[in-house]
């Protein structure tokens, strides 16, 4: 089965216009996702689908993949369908969606989100979870929790402290999703084509479509947090993490 990677990446965006193309550090921040896309073990091809000529050129500057895709997408998965539908891929090989605002993820977490996939043909659609542990994050709506049963399939993803305990003295480990998917090839047309779901509009978390239609989604624990870059307030901490780490 091939993997390959595709960072969605559109230029408007209400709190941060223009975010891929945002400088961190000499490079357009949309070049630090993808030379870190391609330092994953599993990856044989990686590409940004994006809908603008700005970001098209950009990638193709430093000799990066780019596919042109609609500007009438309502979400990155929706683009990233339209990306792989022009690829060489089969129903069974899997897509990974990385965020194009996350340039502090670790390579490796491409491989951990493909790795129940590659195992499993049964299996459709998979995702990162991360132990929270800055306390903040349990009741921050910005930090989508999540709960999962014995095999570590999602049973719910919320914006809200899940799951609540009603009772003193009980010890909880809360997890946070990670925004790094895995799906197989053609479960991307059926997710796509599947109606919005009631929680999902609710909660405004895109994979609860999924799970509101009866699929399961395998998640993945990581033990890697990222930041992502969602304000210029976010990227000036992003630098003053790469300045420290030197580079």
């Amino acid at each position: 089965m091939k993997v390959v990677c595709i960072i969605p990446a559109r230029y408007d965006s209400s709190r941060f216009p223009g975010k891929p193309l945002a400088d961190l550090c000499g490079k357009p921040m949309i070049r630090h996702v993808y030379e870190r896309v391609i330092k994953a073990k599993t990856v044989s091809l990686a590409a940004v689908a994006t809908d603008d000529r700005r970001i098209y050129a950009a990638v193709e500057e430093f000799g990066g993949r780019a596919i042109m895709t609609s500007k009438e997408h309502k979400s990155g998965t929706d683009r990233i369908a339209e990306a792989v539908s022009g690829l060489d891929l089969r129903d069974t090989d899997i897509v990974v969606n990385i965020q194009g605002d996350q340039p502090l993820f670790e390579p490796s977490q491409i491989d951990e989100v493909a790795r129940p996939l590659l195992d499993d043909s049964t299996l459709l659609m998979s995702t990162l979870i991360y132990k929270i542990v800055r306390e903040e994050e349990i009741t921050h709506p910005n930090a989508v929790k999540v709960v999962f049963d014995k095999d570590h399939f999602a049973l719910y993803f919320s914006r809200s402290t899940i799951p609540c305990v009603r009772d003193r003295g009980h010890s909880v480990t809360y997890f946070k999703h990670h925004g790094i998917y895995g799906y197989r090839r053609g479960f991307l047309d059926t997710f796509t084509r599947l109606p919005e779901g009631v929680l999902e509009r609710l909660e405004a978390l895109e994979q609860l479509r999924a799970l509101e239609h009866g699929y399961r989604i395998k998640v993945v624990e990581t033990l890697f947090d990222s930041v992502e870059v969602d304000t210029p307030q976010e990227l000036e901490r992003v630098k003053r993490f790469i300045a420290e780490k030197g580079g």
